[in-house]
């Protein structure tokens, strides 16, 4: 039931949650576009098109992409095995799924380091193939498509479970093949899911932090990403640049949000 904000209680209530989202949101991203701005349009502009920084970016972009391919193709997947197929095990790995909202990125980061570096479980194996993963793109690689694991998963598991199995049947029917009916029946419905869990992995694997900062090592021009530049910024004192940086992440965020809501409206219409 709906209250009328006209009342007392309303107008206190609706104040109280202005006041809390202001000192939580308002605040804090006020006084980052101060401080990006501290010194001058001049310096905000050549912390912006500095090297290091869009290096940095790029590479964050780079990681982000191929996360999101990734885990577009296998996390459909694997949620459609999870809700069309039966089998022994089935609870155990739906659980596992969600071991990444558990786990800190750190310990993320350092579970790879202990498989993948050059004294860890597969070190020798990758040196005999010269091949590098920790302190490498490879290694980012995998620790952000491991966070990212469960967005894709669970954003589909529920609208693959409310398909109309009538419209696969009646195409089945008229005699259509299983490749045209998925692609002519089932992606047409999980489009809009697809795309929306898309955008979710891709905001998560671009503000990815610490995970990639324990198997990357944050090496400058190598394995530095955003979030990483925005840190090594703060920690030599470059405020600037960390502050346009931060607004800069912050604006992709506010955008990747907008859209993720977008689409969240488009489907409850649908």
């Amino acid at each position: 039931m709906k209250t009328n904000i006209r009342s007392l209680g309303g107008w206190l209530l609706l104040t109280l949650v202005i006041a809390y989202l202001g000192f939580l949101i308002a605040a804090p991203i006020g006084a980052l576009i101060k401080g990006a701005f501290q010194n001058g349009l001049e310096a905000a502009w050549q912390s912006l098109i500095s090297i290091p920084f869009l290096q940095s970016v790029w590479l964050s972009f780079r990681i982000a992409i191929v996360v999101v391919l990734v885990q577009a193709v296998f996390g459909s997947l694997t949620a459609w095995v999870l809700v069309r197929q039966e089998f022994f095990g089935k609870a155990l790995i739906n659980g596992l799924l969600d071991i990444p909202f558990a786990l800190s990125p750190v310990v993320v980061g350092y579970m790879l380091l202990l498989l993948f570096g050059r004294n860890g479980h597969l070190g020798s194996l990758l040196d005999a193939l010269d091949i590098q993963v920790a302190f490498a793109v490879p290694g980012m690689f995998l620790a952000t498509l491991f966070v990212s694991l469960p967005f894709m998963v669970r954003e589909m598991v529920p609208v693959i479970q409310q398909l109309d199995l009538s419209q696969e049947s009646a195409a089945a029917t008229l005699g259509a093949s299983k490749w045209r009916i998925f692609w002519q029946v089932i992606i047409p419905q999980l489009k809009t899911a697809l795309i929306y869990g898309m955008t979710l992995t891709f905001a998560r694997a671009l503000g990815e932090f610490g995970a990639v900062l324990v198997i990357g090592g944050g090496v400058q021009g190598r394995t530095e990403t955003a979030t990483l530049y925005i840190f090594r910024s703060l920690d030599e004192r470059q405020y600037t640049d960390a502050y346009v940086a931060a607004i800069v992440l912050g604006l992709f965020s506010v955008l990747l949000v907008l859209i993720a809501d977008a689409l969240k409206r488009k489907r409850s219409q649908v």
